[in-house]
Protein backbone atom coordinates (compact mmCIF):
# COMPACT_ATOMS: atom_id res chain seq x y z
CA UNK A 1 0.00 0.00 0.00
CA UNK A 2 3.01 2.63 0.77
CA UNK A 3 3.59 2.46 -3.19
CA UNK A 4 0.73 4.84 -3.23
CA UNK A 5 3.38 7.45 -1.73
CA UNK A 6 5.73 6.68 -4.60
CA UNK A 7 3.26 7.87 -6.90
CA UNK A 8 2.23 10.87 -5.12
CA UNK A 9 5.59 12.15 -3.80
CA UNK A 10 7.32 11.49 -7.25
CA UNK A 11 4.45 13.40 -9.07
CA UNK A 12 5.22 16.30 -6.62
CA UNK A 13 8.48 16.28 -6.29
CA UNK A 14 9.05 16.33 -10.16
CA UNK A 15 6.51 19.78 -10.46
CA UNK A 16 8.74 21.37 -7.41
CA UNK A 17 5.90 20.70 -5.26
CA UNK A 18 7.75 20.21 -2.09
CA UNK A 19 6.05 21.28 0.29
CA UNK A 20 3.45 18.57 -0.30
CA UNK A 21 5.58 15.87 -0.01
CA UNK A 22 5.71 15.91 4.09
CA UNK A 23 1.87 15.99 3.83
CA UNK A 24 1.48 12.74 1.82
CA UNK A 25 4.07 11.08 3.81
CA UNK A 26 1.95 11.51 6.85
CA UNK A 27 -1.06 10.73 5.21
CA UNK A 28 -0.07 7.36 4.46
CA UNK A 29 1.08 7.42 7.65
CA UNK A 30 -2.53 7.80 9.10
CA UNK A 31 -3.95 4.99 6.27
CA UNK A 32 -1.40 2.60 6.96
CA UNK A 33 -1.32 2.05 10.70
CA UNK A 34 -5.33 2.46 10.75
CA UNK A 35 -4.67 -0.81 8.60
CA UNK A 36 -1.92 -2.13 10.69
CA UNK A 37 -4.71 -1.99 13.38
CA UNK A 38 -7.11 -3.56 11.51
CA UNK A 39 -5.13 -6.66 10.68
CA UNK A 40 -3.67 -7.27 14.15
CA UNK A 41 -6.22 -9.80 15.23
CA UNK A 42 -4.76 -11.87 12.94
CA UNK A 43 -1.13 -12.10 14.22
CA UNK A 44 -3.09 -11.90 17.56
CA UNK A 45 -5.10 -15.22 17.10
CA UNK A 46 -2.97 -16.66 14.27
CA UNK A 47 -2.97 -20.17 16.49
CA UNK A 48 -6.37 -20.94 16.77
CA UNK A 49 -7.03 -19.44 13.50
CA UNK A 50 -4.80 -22.07 11.93
CA UNK A 51 -5.70 -24.96 14.11
CA UNK A 52 -9.20 -24.60 12.78
CA UNK A 53 -7.58 -24.28 9.39
CA UNK A 54 -6.06 -27.91 9.81
CA UNK A 55 -2.59 -27.24 10.61
CA UNK A 56 -0.60 -29.51 13.24
CA UNK A 57 -1.51 -27.95 16.77
CA UNK A 58 2.44 -28.02 17.51
CA UNK A 59 2.92 -26.08 14.36
CA UNK A 60 0.20 -24.09 14.88
CA UNK A 61 1.24 -22.92 18.36
CA UNK A 62 5.38 -22.03 17.04
CA UNK A 63 3.64 -20.13 14.68
CA UNK A 64 1.34 -18.47 16.74
CA UNK A 65 4.33 -17.43 19.08
CA UNK A 66 6.36 -15.92 15.87
CA UNK A 67 3.38 -14.28 14.20
CA UNK A 68 2.91 -12.21 18.25
CA UNK A 69 6.88 -11.29 17.61
CA UNK A 70 5.73 -10.22 14.18
CA UNK A 71 3.46 -7.44 14.86
CA UNK A 72 6.78 -4.91 16.14
CA UNK A 73 8.11 -5.68 12.55
CA UNK A 74 4.84 -5.04 10.86
CA UNK A 75 4.89 -1.73 12.57
CA UNK A 76 8.09 -0.82 11.01
CA UNK A 77 7.30 -2.37 7.65
CA UNK A 78 5.18 0.97 7.33
CA UNK A 79 7.96 3.38 8.45
CA UNK A 80 10.45 1.53 6.21
CA UNK A 81 8.26 1.88 3.21
CA UNK A 82 6.72 5.35 3.29
CA UNK A 83 10.12 6.52 4.33
CA UNK A 84 11.98 4.88 1.42
CA UNK A 85 9.22 5.85 -0.80
CA UNK A 86 9.46 9.20 0.47
CA UNK A 87 13.41 10.04 0.29
CA UNK A 88 13.53 7.71 -3.30
CA UNK A 89 11.02 10.57 -4.52
CA UNK A 90 13.86 13.19 -3.96
CA UNK A 91 16.31 10.70 -5.39
CA UNK A 92 18.48 10.62 -1.76
CA UNK A 93 19.45 6.65 -2.28
CA UNK A 94 22.44 7.19 -0.05
CA UNK A 95 21.05 7.57 3.11
CA UNK A 96 18.94 4.30 2.48
CA UNK A 97 21.79 2.51 1.40
CA UNK A 98 23.76 3.23 4.81
CA UNK A 99 21.25 2.37 6.62
CA UNK A 100 20.20 -0.76 4.95
CA UNK A 101 23.87 -2.06 4.88
CA UNK A 102 23.69 -0.95 8.90
CA UNK A 103 20.80 -2.96 9.49
CA UNK A 104 22.31 -5.91 8.08
CA UNK A 105 25.50 -5.76 10.04
CA UNK A 106 23.26 -5.58 13.14
CA UNK A 107 20.68 -8.20 12.50
CA UNK A 108 23.75 -10.57 11.70
CA UNK A 109 25.48 -9.36 15.06
CA UNK A 110 22.69 -10.14 17.51
CA UNK A 111 21.18 -12.75 15.51
CA UNK A 112 24.72 -14.35 16.59
CA UNK A 113 24.93 -13.18 19.83
CA UNK A 114 21.12 -13.61 21.02
CA UNK A 115 20.32 -17.29 19.23
CA UNK A 116 24.06 -18.86 18.94
CA UNK A 117 25.72 -17.12 22.00
CA UNK A 118 22.56 -17.10 24.37
CA UNK A 119 20.76 -19.83 22.93
CA UNK A 120 16.89 -17.87 23.23
CA UNK A 121 15.65 -19.35 20.26
CA UNK A 122 12.54 -18.12 18.24
CA UNK A 123 13.17 -15.03 21.06
CA UNK A 124 16.31 -14.19 20.19
CA UNK A 125 15.93 -14.74 16.24
CA UNK A 126 12.72 -11.97 16.57
CA UNK A 127 14.19 -9.67 18.80
CA UNK A 128 17.15 -9.19 16.10
CA UNK A 129 14.80 -8.67 13.61
CA UNK A 130 13.02 -5.90 15.03
CA UNK A 131 16.20 -4.09 16.09
CA UNK A 132 17.22 -4.78 12.44
CA UNK A 133 14.16 -2.94 11.45
CA UNK A 134 13.41 -0.37 13.83
CA UNK A 135 17.06 0.86 14.21
CA UNK A 136 17.20 2.02 10.81
CA UNK A 137 13.84 3.46 10.97
CA UNK A 138 14.96 5.56 13.44
CA UNK A 139 17.66 6.79 11.18
CA UNK A 140 15.38 7.10 8.46
CA UNK A 141 12.58 9.37 10.40
CA UNK A 142 15.91 11.63 11.71
CA UNK A 143 17.09 12.40 8.75
CA UNK A 144 13.85 13.48 7.67
CA UNK A 145 12.44 15.28 10.51
CA UNK A 146 16.04 17.15 11.68
CA UNK A 147 16.57 19.07 8.69
CA UNK A 148 18.15 16.74 6.06
CA UNK A 149 15.00 17.27 3.93
CA UNK A 150 14.57 21.06 4.32
CA UNK A 151 11.92 21.91 0.90
CA UNK A 152 10.18 18.60 1.74
CA UNK A 153 9.05 18.12 5.09
CA UNK A 154 8.02 21.26 7.11
CA UNK A 155 6.92 19.53 10.14
CA UNK A 156 3.34 17.94 11.31
CA UNK A 157 0.14 19.15 10.01
CA UNK A 158 -3.15 18.81 10.60
CA UNK A 159 -3.96 18.61 6.87
CA UNK A 160 -2.79 15.18 7.05
CA UNK A 161 -5.84 14.45 8.16
CA UNK A 162 -8.06 16.20 6.01
CA UNK A 163 -8.92 14.00 2.11
CA UNK A 164 -7.82 11.08 3.26
CA UNK A 165 -10.28 8.74 1.21
CA UNK A 166 -8.14 9.62 -1.77
CA UNK A 167 -5.17 8.11 -0.32
CA UNK A 168 -6.96 5.44 1.03
CA UNK A 169 -8.73 4.46 -2.40
CA UNK A 170 -4.80 4.67 -3.89
CA UNK A 171 -3.46 2.92 -1.33
CA UNK A 172 -5.86 0.05 -1.85
CA UNK A 173 -5.31 -0.21 -5.69
CA UNK A 174 -1.76 -0.05 -4.83
CA UNK A 175 -1.85 -2.95 -2.35
CA UNK A 176 -3.85 -4.92 -4.17
CA UNK A 177 -2.08 -4.80 -7.27
CA UNK A 178 1.39 -6.19 -5.65
CA UNK A 179 -0.41 -8.65 -3.13
CA UNK A 180 -1.81 -10.19 -5.60
CA UNK A 181 2.02 -10.77 -7.48
CA UNK A 182 3.82 -11.87 -4.54
CA UNK A 183 0.85 -14.34 -3.38
CA UNK A 184 1.33 -15.69 -6.87
CA UNK A 185 4.40 -17.94 -6.10
CA UNK A 186 3.47 -18.46 -2.70
CA UNK A 187 0.46 -20.29 -4.00
CA UNK A 188 3.61 -21.97 -5.93
CA UNK A 189 4.61 -23.41 -2.82
CA UNK A 190 1.06 -24.35 -1.68
CA UNK A 191 0.12 -26.78 -4.92
CA UNK A 192 3.22 -27.97 -4.68
CA UNK A 193 2.73 -29.20 -1.23
CA UNK A 194 0.32 -31.54 -2.76
CA UNK A 195 2.23 -33.34 -5.45
CA UNK A 196 3.70 -36.87 -5.10
CA UNK A 197 7.23 -36.88 -3.32
CA UNK A 198 6.14 -33.39 -1.92
CA UNK A 199 9.18 -33.00 0.60
CA UNK A 200 11.67 -33.88 -2.55
CA UNK A 201 9.51 -31.56 -4.34
CA UNK A 202 9.30 -28.54 -2.35
CA UNK A 203 13.18 -28.73 -1.20
CA UNK A 204 13.89 -28.51 -4.67
CA UNK A 205 10.86 -25.50 -5.33
CA UNK A 206 12.75 -23.56 -2.58
CA UNK A 207 15.99 -23.64 -3.42
CA UNK A 208 15.18 -22.39 -6.66
CA UNK A 209 12.56 -19.85 -5.02
CA UNK A 210 15.15 -18.35 -3.22
CA UNK A 211 17.52 -18.08 -5.91
CA UNK A 212 14.51 -16.60 -7.62
CA UNK A 213 14.55 -13.87 -4.73
CA UNK A 214 17.87 -12.93 -5.01
CA UNK A 215 17.58 -11.71 -8.20
CA UNK A 216 14.34 -10.41 -7.79
CA UNK A 217 15.88 -8.05 -5.84
CA UNK A 218 17.26 -6.55 -8.67
CA UNK A 219 14.84 -6.22 -10.33
CA UNK A 220 13.50 -4.33 -7.52
CA UNK A 221 15.95 -2.05 -7.63
CA UNK A 222 14.93 -1.04 -11.08
CA UNK A 223 11.36 -1.41 -10.18
CA UNK A 224 11.78 1.61 -7.82
CA UNK A 225 13.90 3.68 -10.06
CA UNK A 226 11.34 3.53 -12.86
CA UNK A 227 8.49 4.76 -10.59
CA UNK A 228 10.74 7.10 -9.83
CA UNK A 229 11.27 8.34 -12.76
CA UNK A 230 8.30 8.22 -14.38
CA UNK A 231 6.45 10.06 -11.65
CA UNK A 232 9.32 12.91 -11.73
CA UNK A 233 9.28 13.52 -15.31
CA UNK A 234 5.74 13.40 -15.82
CA UNK A 235 5.39 15.60 -12.58
CA UNK A 236 7.72 17.80 -14.62
CA UNK A 237 6.10 17.82 -17.68
CA UNK A 238 8.04 15.77 -20.32
CA UNK A 239 6.63 12.99 -21.72
CA UNK A 240 9.63 12.65 -23.92
CA UNK A 241 11.96 11.74 -20.65
CA UNK A 242 9.69 9.30 -19.40
CA UNK A 243 9.59 7.35 -22.69
CA UNK A 244 13.32 7.75 -22.70
CA UNK A 245 13.05 6.38 -18.41
CA UNK A 246 11.49 3.82 -19.43
CA UNK A 247 13.45 2.34 -22.08
CA UNK A 248 16.85 2.94 -20.47
CA UNK A 249 15.53 1.28 -17.50
CA UNK A 250 13.98 -1.96 -18.99
CA UNK A 251 16.70 -2.43 -21.51
CA UNK A 252 18.77 -2.50 -18.57
CA UNK A 253 17.27 -4.90 -16.22
CA UNK A 254 16.61 -6.69 -19.44
CA UNK A 255 20.42 -6.98 -20.00
CA UNK A 256 20.86 -8.16 -16.33
CA UNK A 257 17.89 -10.92 -16.35
CA UNK A 258 19.40 -12.27 -19.80
CA UNK A 259 23.19 -13.04 -18.55
CA UNK A 260 21.57 -14.57 -15.35
CA UNK A 261 19.10 -16.62 -17.80
CA UNK A 262 22.41 -17.94 -19.39
CA UNK A 263 23.75 -18.56 -15.97
CA UNK A 264 21.56 -20.54 -14.42
CA UNK A 265 20.82 -22.54 -17.66
CA UNK A 266 24.20 -23.86 -17.80
CA UNK A 267 25.07 -24.52 -14.00
CA UNK A 268 21.47 -26.23 -13.45
CA UNK A 269 21.79 -28.65 -10.65
CA UNK A 270 25.49 -27.90 -9.75
CA UNK A 271 24.01 -24.77 -8.06
CA UNK A 272 22.07 -26.62 -5.94
CA UNK A 273 24.44 -27.81 -3.69
CA UNK A 274 24.83 -24.43 -2.26
CA UNK A 275 22.34 -25.16 -0.39
CA UNK A 276 21.73 -29.15 0.22
CA UNK A 277 24.00 -31.89 0.23
CA UNK A 278 20.91 -34.28 -0.95
CA UNK A 279 21.75 -35.54 -4.66
CA UNK A 280 18.04 -36.01 -4.82
CA UNK A 281 16.86 -32.59 -3.99
CA UNK A 282 19.92 -31.41 -6.57
CA UNK A 283 18.88 -33.54 -9.52
CA UNK A 284 15.53 -32.15 -9.19
CA UNK A 285 16.64 -28.88 -9.48
CA UNK A 286 18.42 -29.20 -12.19
CA UNK A 287 15.07 -30.23 -14.09
CA UNK A 288 13.60 -27.74 -12.70
CA UNK A 289 16.65 -25.19 -13.62
CA UNK A 290 15.87 -24.13 -17.39
CA UNK A 291 12.19 -23.21 -15.58
CA UNK A 292 14.06 -20.86 -13.23
CA UNK A 293 16.02 -19.49 -15.89
CA UNK A 294 12.84 -18.55 -17.85
CA UNK A 295 11.07 -17.12 -14.73
CA UNK A 296 14.38 -14.95 -14.20
CA UNK A 297 14.21 -13.87 -17.71
CA UNK A 298 11.14 -12.77 -17.08
CA UNK A 299 11.19 -11.11 -14.03
CA UNK A 300 14.16 -8.80 -15.40
CA UNK A 301 11.06 -7.38 -17.29
CA UNK A 302 8.07 -7.36 -15.44
CA UNK A 303 8.77 -5.55 -12.33
CA UNK A 304 10.10 -3.00 -14.05
CA UNK A 305 6.49 -1.87 -16.00
CA UNK A 306 5.22 -2.25 -12.76
CA UNK A 307 7.71 0.26 -11.64
CA UNK A 308 6.33 2.37 -14.76
CA UNK A 309 2.65 1.88 -13.63
CA UNK A 310 3.49 2.81 -9.77
CA UNK A 311 4.95 6.39 -11.51
CA UNK A 312 1.94 7.01 -13.59
CA UNK A 313 -0.71 5.70 -10.92
CA UNK A 314 -2.31 2.72 -12.99
CA UNK A 315 -1.93 0.99 -9.80
CA UNK A 316 -5.87 -0.47 -10.39
CA UNK A 317 -5.71 -0.99 -13.82
CA UNK A 318 -2.58 -3.57 -13.06
CA UNK A 319 -4.44 -4.72 -10.51
CA UNK A 320 -6.78 -6.40 -12.79
CA UNK A 321 -4.60 -7.09 -15.24
CA UNK A 322 -2.45 -9.54 -12.17
CA UNK A 323 -6.47 -10.75 -11.65
CA UNK A 324 -7.04 -12.06 -15.45
CA UNK A 325 -3.01 -12.93 -15.84
CA UNK A 326 -2.53 -14.93 -12.78
CA UNK A 327 -5.40 -15.81 -11.27
CA UNK A 328 -7.65 -16.67 -14.31
CA UNK A 329 -5.09 -17.95 -16.74
CA UNK A 330 -1.90 -18.75 -14.87
CA UNK A 331 -3.00 -20.65 -11.68
CA UNK A 332 -5.41 -22.88 -13.47
CA UNK A 333 -3.44 -23.39 -16.55
CA UNK A 334 -1.07 -24.81 -13.48
CA UNK A 335 -3.49 -26.84 -11.73
CA UNK A 336 -4.16 -28.73 -15.13
CA UNK A 337 -0.71 -29.17 -16.30
CA UNK A 338 0.65 -30.18 -12.69
CA UNK A 339 -2.57 -32.27 -11.39
CA UNK A 340 -4.55 -33.57 -14.94
CA UNK A 341 -1.32 -33.93 -17.60
CA UNK A 342 0.55 -35.03 -14.28
CA UNK A 343 3.46 -33.06 -15.04
CA UNK A 344 4.12 -32.23 -11.13
CA UNK A 345 5.83 -29.37 -10.07
CA UNK A 346 7.52 -28.16 -13.54
CA UNK A 347 3.62 -28.40 -14.72
CA UNK A 348 2.45 -25.73 -12.08
CA UNK A 349 5.46 -23.48 -12.79
CA UNK A 350 4.71 -23.79 -16.40
CA UNK A 351 1.76 -22.52 -15.47
CA UNK A 352 2.44 -19.67 -13.55
CA UNK A 353 5.38 -18.82 -16.13
CA UNK A 354 2.34 -18.89 -18.54
CA UNK A 355 1.02 -15.82 -16.58
CA UNK A 356 3.91 -14.02 -15.93
CA UNK A 357 4.79 -13.93 -19.82
CA UNK A 358 0.80 -12.95 -21.04
CA UNK A 359 0.91 -9.97 -17.76
CA UNK A 360 4.19 -8.70 -19.09
CA UNK A 361 3.45 -8.92 -22.84
CA UNK A 362 -0.15 -6.81 -21.37
CA UNK A 363 2.11 -4.37 -19.85
CA UNK A 364 4.47 -3.88 -22.55
CA UNK A 365 1.70 -2.86 -24.78
CA UNK A 366 -0.13 -0.43 -22.35
CA UNK A 367 3.25 1.17 -21.85
CA UNK A 368 3.84 0.89 -25.59
CA UNK A 369 0.42 2.17 -26.77
CA UNK A 370 0.20 5.09 -23.96
CA UNK A 371 -0.52 8.87 -24.87
CA UNK A 372 2.44 10.19 -22.70
CA UNK A 373 1.55 13.77 -23.75
CA UNK A 374 -1.93 12.89 -21.69
CA UNK A 375 -0.82 11.24 -19.03
CA UNK A 376 1.23 14.45 -18.55
CA UNK A 377 -2.48 16.24 -18.35
CA UNK A 378 -3.17 13.90 -15.47
CA UNK A 379 -0.63 13.87 -13.44
CA UNK A 380 -0.80 17.44 -13.44
CA UNK A 381 -4.67 17.90 -12.65
CA UNK A 382 -3.87 15.49 -10.04
CA UNK A 383 -1.31 18.01 -8.10
CA UNK A 384 -3.28 20.46 -8.58
CA UNK A 385 -6.20 19.16 -7.05
CA UNK A 386 -4.73 17.79 -4.24
CA UNK A 387 -3.42 21.34 -3.67
CA UNK A 388 -7.09 23.21 -3.87
CA UNK A 389 -7.65 20.49 -1.45
CA UNK A 390 -4.62 21.24 1.32
CA UNK A 391 -5.40 24.57 0.98
CA UNK A 392 -9.10 24.35 1.54
CA UNK A 393 -10.42 25.36 -1.68
CA UNK A 394 -12.19 21.80 -2.45
CA UNK A 395 -16.10 22.93 -2.11
CA UNK A 396 -16.49 22.49 -5.65
CA UNK A 397 -14.18 19.36 -6.67
CA UNK A 398 -15.75 15.92 -7.29
CA UNK A 399 -14.20 13.35 -4.52
CA UNK A 400 -14.04 10.50 -7.31
CA UNK A 401 -11.90 12.93 -9.50
CA UNK A 402 -9.23 13.34 -6.94
CA UNK A 403 -7.26 10.53 -7.79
Amino acid sequence: MSSALATLCGQAYGAKEYGKMGVYLQRSWIVLFLTALLLLPVFIFASPILTMLGQEESIAQVAGNISLWSIPVIIAFIVSFTCQNFLQSQSKNIIISFLAAFSIIIHVLFSWLLTMKFKLGIAGVMTSTILAYWIPNIGQIIFITRGWCPETWKGFSFLAFKDLWPVVRLSLSSGVMLCLEFWYNTILVLLTGNMKNAEVQIDALSICLNINGWEMMISFGFMAAASVRVANELGKGSSKAVKFSIAVTVLTSFTIGFILFLFFLFFRERLAYVFTSNEDVAVAVGDLSPLLAVSILLNSVQPVLSGVAIGAGWQSIVAYVNIGCYYVIGIPVGVVLGNVINWQVKGIWIGMLIGILIQTIVLIIITYKTNWDEQVTIARNRINIWSEVDTGRHETIAPGKLV
